[in-house]
C-alpha cells in the first residue's frame, strides 16, 4: 500500500528527518511512536504533500499503490489527498473552519471529488456523520465551536472516512481529549476501519495505545528509525536502547498499589 524509501527531510541544509524506511500493507494499523522532535509527524506530512515552504525533501521516495508521490504534480497529490489518503490532526478544533458550518465543508469536499449531485451530497454527509456516533443533520447545520471536543473529532474522522480512502493518517488523533472520550474515539476508528479494510498510520508517543490497536510499529528517535516490528515482539523484546527507554517511561496505571499485609505485618500493625 506505501513504502517509504531513503526520505530525507531538511530545513536549511540541516537534516530532521534522516533516511528512513518503512511500509504500511493494506489493512494494517501501523504505529509509528516516538518523543516529539522524533521526526514522525513531518514524515506523515511529506506522505501527503503538506511539509511547509521551509522545509525540503531532499532524498528517497515515497511510493503510494505503485505511484511515487513525491513526483506527481500538486493537481494531481491535491487529488490523491482526501480520496485516496486522509488525514486525521490532533488538533481537533483546526480540522473545520470554525465560520463555515460542518456540512458546508463536507460538501466542499464531495464536490471537490465526486459528481454527486446536491442532495445526494447531503444525503452522504448525514450518513457519515450519524455512522460514528452523531445526529447526522443536527450537526451538518452546527459550527465546529457549538460541537464538544469529542463531537468534532467524531465529525473529524467521519470527514476523513466519507471518500472511503485506502490510507488514513491519524496524527496524536486523542491527545487533545479526556481519557474516556479518546479512548472512544480510537475504538470508532478501528471499528471505522475494520469496515472498510483500510491502512491507518498512526503516529503516537504513548506505547500503550501501539500495543492495544496496532499490528505493525516503527520507533523512531532524532530523525531516524531506530527499531521495528510486531508490537509484542518490540514491546517486550526490544533491542534498541531508546525503544527501552521509551518502555520505563511509561507510567503505571496504578502508581501506588496497595501493600498486601502478611500476618507479620498486621501483628506488628497492631
Amino acid at each position: 500500500m506505501l513504502n517509504i524509501s531513503g526520505l530525507t527531510i531538511e530545513h536549511k541544509s540541516t537534516p530532521l528527518v534522516k533516511n528512513i524506511t518503512l511500509a504500511v500493507g493494506k489493512g494494517e494499523w501501523h504505529a509509528i511512536a516516538g518523543e516529539s522532535g522524533s521526526g514522525k509527524s513531518l514524515s506523515s506530512l511529506a506522505i501527503g504533500g503538506l511539509l511547509s515552504e521551509t522545509l525540503t525533501v531532499t532524498g528517497g521516495a515515497i511510493h503510494f499503490q505503485g505511484v511515487n508521490l513525491l513526483s506527481v504534480s500538486k493537481s494531481s497529490l491535491r487529488k490523491i489527498r482526501g480520496k485516496e489518503i486522509s488525514y486525521i490532526f490532533q488538533d481537533y478544533q483546526g480540522s473545520f473552519t470554525p465560520f463555515l458550518t460542518i456540512g458546508t465543508q463536507f460538501d466542499e469536499m464531495l464536490r471537490e471529488h465526486t459528481v454527486l449531485l446536491k442532495k445526494e451530497r447531503y444525503s452522504l454527509a448525514v450518513a457519515a456523520l450519524e455512522e460514528v456516533g452523531l445526529s447526522g443533520q443536527e450537526v451538518f447545520h452546527r459550527y465546529s465551536f457549538q460541537l464538544s471536543g469529542g463531537q468534532v473529532q467524531r465529525a473529524a474522522i467521519a470527514l476523513g472516512m466519507i471518500l472511503k480512502p485506502k490510507l488514513i493518517i491519524a496524527d496524536e488523533p486523542t491527545t487533545a481529549l479526556d481519557s474516556v472520550t479518546a479512548a472512544s474515539i480510537l475504538t470508532l476508528l478501528k471499528q471505522q476501519q475494520k469496515k472498510t479494510n483500510c491502512s491507518v498510520m498512526f503516529i503516537t508517543h504513548d506505547l500503550r495505545l501501539v500495543k492495544k490497536y496496532s499490528n505493525f510499529v516503527t520507533i523512531m528517535q532524532n530523525g531516524e528509525v531506530v527499531e521495528q516490528g510486531k508490537p509484542g515482539d518490540v514491546l517486550t523484546r526490544p533491542k534498541h536502547d531508546y525503544t527501552k527507554h521509551l518502555i520505563s517511561a511509561i507510567p503505571p496505571l496504578i502508581p501506588n498499589p496497595p501493600r498486601r499485609l502478611t500476618v507479620e505485618h498486621a501483628a506488628e500493625v497492631r
